[in-house]
């Protein structure tokens, strides 16, 4: 159900006169299906039952006359009144026709259905004797037809008559069950709407009840709320319900009362607060009368140690300069050492290069010569083919063979001595390559050392400005101690006001009622010790108005600069015995 109690005030009230309409509503179609039932019932006898028994007394009447026409028959004395009787029961005759056409659409009954035959045979049966009676008095038989109207036919009239009598028995008998139904359904109807009417106002009357409660209870709250905090009592524990328009106001109550709460704790917090610093202005104060004493003597002694501080910085000026005029000496000097080294380097550079240029062609030669002992092979084997003839060219193939063998070895030789001479380069290359990092690193180390120094001159400079701005910075100070007594009175003016309101504005917020743990209590004024300077000695006050930059350190490992060793050339063959043993 909490969403219920969620819902808004206007969609709860919609929701419960739903329901109290919803019963209503179940309430009227359970009453008008009763009275369905009722005027089904009273229907069923207006329109069923009675019909039936109009058109049989209808019929009892018809057979009623044709029995008095029979008699009129037999006592007619004239042929006119012979032909007018006739015409008369004719017509009757037909009218009983009739009727019995109109009951046989009346009939709904099981019984009806099974009594109707035995009628119609008995119908037929009374206007035969009709007929026979009607033909005897027209023979002036008036005797004969008399006693077949008093014996015969009054038996078949009487029983005609007992089973008409029986249709009415058995419509009469309908309407009186659907009257008995239609005053049982009115009964039980009347109980039930009563019944019904009972729950649907118990129902309305506690619906009624509890959203009265539902919507007034949370405004009760609401109203206590504001209650309490007019009368200063912020303590009050807000529980939250719902989130309708009441739960919305408690909510708001609550945001409203927490904000109250915060806010006058503050303010009594600061109250205490303001009281305990104008007790603590009062006594710094005079720690400020001791302080601006103590700044005059303190000037004084700045005013000597700047005269001492005046003659040193023009000395490291004169020094810094000479220093900087030798660095840049030195600096031109390790510059030329730098380029000459570097050209020393370069030169290595493509000795190292023409070497393995040589050691390319070695290799070219290398391979010729393996390309001819190969032929020089083929041709042997082609001349030991031809036999006697091909002997000459086998010399001459085996001589050249010879001489491929020689000049590999010569070529082989000579690669080992130039790989050796390319080896020795490489290792005077990176010597060459080291001494010309280091000689970097000298140059570099000499740029920064001839940096240091022309910042240091700058730094000396910028001491010989300071010390001008440093006297006129004791000028103003002593302008300044003289207006800091000026200010100490005021202080002392503005701390004891300030304590008076902050007396006031605690009376004022004594008022509300805080929790414990908002309620601050007042802390006892501090009394601010008095403090002493001691005088400094005139060397602790000189300090430097621009330090100089951090010089970054210029040792530096030579072999994390140099370059890794070059790899010597790859030979193509590096098996020497590989093609002589082909």
């Amino acid at each position: 159900m909490k969403w219920f109690y969620d819902l808004k005030i206007s969609r709860k009230l919609i929701s419960v006169f739903f329901i109290v309409v919803a019963l209503e509503a179940a309430l009227g179609v359970f009453a008008i299906r009763e009275l369905g039932r009722v005027n089904q019932a009273s229907t069923d006898i207006a329109t069923n039952w009675l019909p039936s028994i109009r058109t049989l007394s209808q019929v009892k009447l018809s057979l009623s006359r044709i029995r008095s026409f029979e008699l009129q028959h037999i006592l007619a004395s004239t042929p006119q009144e012979f032909e007018e009787i006739e015409k008369n029961a004719d017509k009757q005759i037909a009218n009983l026709g009739k009727q019995q056409q109109e009951y046989l659409t009346q009939i709904s009954e099981p019984e009806e259905k099974a009594i109707y035959p035995d009628v119609e045979k008995a119908i037929a049966v009374f206007l035969a004797e009709h007929k026979k009676i009607l033909d005897i008095s027209r023979t002036n038989k008036n005797e004969e037809a008399r006693t077949l109207l008093r014996g015969e036919s009054t038996k078949v009239y009487r029983n005609l008559l007992d089973q008409v009598e029986k249709l009415v028995e058995v419509n009469e008998k309908g309407a009186e069950k659907s009257s008995a139904d239609a005053d049982a359904t009115y009964a039980n109807a009347r109980l039930w709407i009563i019944a019904m009417l009972a729950v649907c106002m118990v129902t309305a009357m506690g619906l009624a009840m509890w959203i009265s409660r539902v919507i007034s209870k949370p405004l009760g709250a609401a109203v206590e709320v504001a209650q309490r905090v007019a009368g200063g009592d912020l303590t009050a524990d807000i529980r939250l319900a719902g989130k309708d328009e009441t739960g919305q106001l408690l909510a708001a109550l609550k945001g409203m009362n927490d904000n109250l709460l915060k806010i006058v704790g503050e303010v009594r917090s600061g109250t205490d607060t303001i009281a305990t610093a104008s007790s603590e202005i009062a006594s710094g104060n005079m720690d400020l009368s001791s302080r601006t004493e103590q700044q005059a003597g303190s000037l004084e002694e700045t005013a000597s140690a700047m005269e001492e501080l005046t003659a040193t910085v023009r000395q490291n000026a004169d020094n810094a300069r000479q220093a900087n005029q030798l660095a840049v000496t030195a600096s031109e000097v390790a510059s030329a050492g730098g380029e000459v080294v570097g050209q020393v380097v370069n030169t290595m550079g493509s000795i190292n290069e023409s070497s393995r240029k040589i050691v390319d062609i070695i290799s070219v030669i290398d391979g010729i010569a393996f390309q001819t002992n190969i032929l020089a092979l083929n041709a042997a084997v082609e001349a030991a083919r031809a036999g006697e003839q091909g002997r000459g060219f086998a010399v001459v193939a085996s001589e050249v063979r010879s001489l491929a063998q020689r000049s590999a070895a010569a070529a082989k030789e000579i690669k080992i001595l130039i790989d050796d001479s390319v080896a020795k380069v490489d290792v005077g290359s990176k010597l060459v390559e080291q001494a010309g990092a280091t000689m970097g690193e000298v140059v570099n180390s000499v740029r920064r050392v001839t940096d240091i120094v022309s910042e240091i001159t700058a730094a000396s400079n910028e001491q010989s400005q300071g010390i001008g701005q440093i006297n006129l910075a004791i000028t103003q100070m002593d302008e300044a101690t003289q207006q800091n007594a000026a200010l100490v009175e005021q202080a002392a003016a503005a701390a004891q006001s300030m304590q008076e309101q902050a007396g006031r504005l605690s009376e004022v917020v004594g008022v509300f009622k805080l929790h414990e743990r908002n309620a601050v209590s007042k802390p006892a004024a501090a009394t601010m010790p008095q403090r002493t300077i001691d005088k400094a000695p005139p060397t602790q006050l000189i300090q430097p108005v621009k330090p100089a930059r951090p010089v970054a350190p210029v040792i530096r490992v030579i072999k994390d600069n140099t370059r890794p060793a070059l790899k010597p050339p790859v030979a193509v063959n590096d098996d020497p015995d590989s093609w002589t043993q082909f």
